[in-house]
């Protein structure tokens, strides 16, 4: 979902994205996002619009949650949990194909026993803004005969002498050539790592669903429990998108072992909704849909409550985006959520019958 994997940056609330610099380095595993935000960050973002109150109390009937791309470690989750930090849960990140950093597998359990609550994320196939197809270009190396001009030199004999004269000719040469040519793509036969917009689709969709409940499964989470499917912002959402989520989620309500949730942007949440809100339907599900909506305005983590979102559906707001913050002298690049109940994921808050 974020970073985030996660939504677009919040008109005014958009902040120096540190947590970008923090995903282009995610590859360095020995960095932790800790060491990052010290090093990356001088001064902390200090906004009015995301000051905290410093009590949990304050956000009494909202809860407060943030996500951050890797696992902040230990010590700072355990600092955080102290009274005066207002975060109660945060977003809990499946490997996944378009996630694949693996820091938060493992972590669940003692998470649960430092008192945090968690939101389960799963980032499946995105568009990127592209339209899906079903086939990819290559291009394969050819061989080419071919002439080119060159001049050359040849020695005659004038007046008794050696001389050279030039001249032009037609060389023979062979020449590597790329042509493109087409692939079908195959989304059953892809490793279960690939990120690829044109795997978006509803074969894709199945296959994911079963890797989501794998994971969660592994992790040990409750049966029950909710898997929000994050979906990235886009300016369209293409058939081949709503084909795998409407998959996707099918897929899970059949397994029944977890509740299908949605990591969705404002601008695409109703769409993503009526779609999914069908499939619930027809599996004789009459809850509605979790829902975790990034972008709107005007959020307040003291006074927002999710549906001001702009969506009754909402059952998390994510209202603030890519902001650094320091709590019990421990800095983190992340977003801010409020949530109606203080573990999003959990198998008593997923009213899904």
């Amino acid at each position: 979902m974020k970073k985030r994997t996660l939504g677009t940056t919040i008109g005014t609330l958009a902040v120096t994205a540190l947590a970008a610099t923090y995903v282009a380095t995610q590859g360095a595993r020995q960095a932790s996002p800790v060491a990052l935000a010290e090093a990356a960050v001088t001064e902390l973002v200090d906004l009015p619009e995301v000051k905290l109150a410093s009590a949990k109390g304050a956000t009494a009937g909202r809860h407060l949650g943030f996500d951050t791309y890797g696992y902040p470690g230990d010590a700072v989750m355990r600092a955080w949990r102290h009274e005066e930090v207002p975060y109660e849960w945060v977003g809990y990140y499946l490997p996944s194909p378009c996630h694949k950093d693996e820091s938060w597998s493992g972590k669940r359990e003692r998470l649960t026993d430092m008192g945090w609550g968690m939101a389960v994320v799963y980032v499946g196939q995105q568009t990127w803004d592209r339209t899906p197809r079903a086939y990819e270009t290559k291009y394969r190396a050819v061989k080419v005969r071919t002439t080119v001009k060159k001049r050359v030199y040849r020695t005659v004999v004038r007046n008794g002498k050696r001389v050279r004269r030039y001249t032009t000719k037609s060389v023979p040469v062979t020449r590597t050539k790329y042509v493109a040519y087409r692939v079908p793509v195959n989304a059953a036969d892809r490793p279960i790592d690939q990120c690829n917009a044109n795997l978006v689709g509803g074969v894709r969709g199945r296959i994911e669903a079963d890797d989501a409940v794998r994971r969660a499964e592994k992790e040990g989470f409750a049966h029950g429990s909710v898997i929000f499917l994050d979906i990235e912002y886009m300016d369209k959402t293409p058939q081949a998108m709503r084909d795998y989520y409407t998959a996707w989620t099918r897929r899970v309500l059949d397994d029944g072992r977890y509740v299908p949730g949605y990591y969705a942007h404002k601008r695409n949440a109703q769409r993503i909704y009526d779609d999914v809100k069908l499939e619930f339907l027809a599996a004789g599900k009459s809850g509605e849909p979790p829902f975790w909506i990034a972008g709107g305005s005007d959020f307040s983590p003291e006074r927002s409550s999710p549906s001001e979102v702009g969506h009754e559906f909402a059952a998390v707001w994510q209202g603030v985006l890519d902001v650094v913050q320091e709590w019990q002298g421990h800095k983190l690049p992340l977003d801010v959520n409020v949530a109606s109940v203080s573990d999003p994921s959990s198998s008593s808050y997923a009213n899904a019958d």
